[in-house]
């Protein structure tokens, strides 16, 4: 099924379904179903046109998802940059911004992500 872009799975309930959407969570998706009048035990392939055109209508008016989204924080991340805040800095650097320590976390943010425990590691030389 196709709703609003995005590829949802036919044999997921709905309440889950909508999670697919970036800027929609376990919350937001009860709420969108909740005004919407429809079962969140609903499968997606049991959807009626005219019920998956009731989700539309009310995310398109209410909420900002997808691109829309992300367009959003990507200016207030580059507004950020622009001020010269620390957390702007911190993204600019590619690190964490919310205060998280780096010795030794972190290692997706700075792109150093070892597979195993020991492969990213320098071999010593046996005597």
């Amino acid at each position: 099924m196709r709703l609003l872009g995005i590829n949802i799975p036919d044999n997921k309930r709905m309440d889950i379904a909508l999670r697919y959407f970036y800027g929609i969570g376990p919350g937001l998706s009860l709420v969108i179903l909740k005004h919407t009048k429809i079962d969140p035990t609903k499968r997606a392939k049991d959807l009626t046109p005219e019920e998956s055109n009731r989700i539309k209508e009310f995310v398109e008016k209410n909420y900002k998802i997808e691109g829309e989204l992300r367009q959003v924080v990507r200016g207030n991340i580059s507004r950020l940059r622009d001020i010269g805040s620390y957390r702007g800095a911190r993204h600019s650097r590619k690190l964490p911004v919310r205060g998280q320590r780096t010795k030794t976390n972190s290692r997706t943010v700075r792109g150093n992500a070892r597979k195993t425990v020991g492969s990213g590691k320098r071999k010593v030389e046996l005597k």
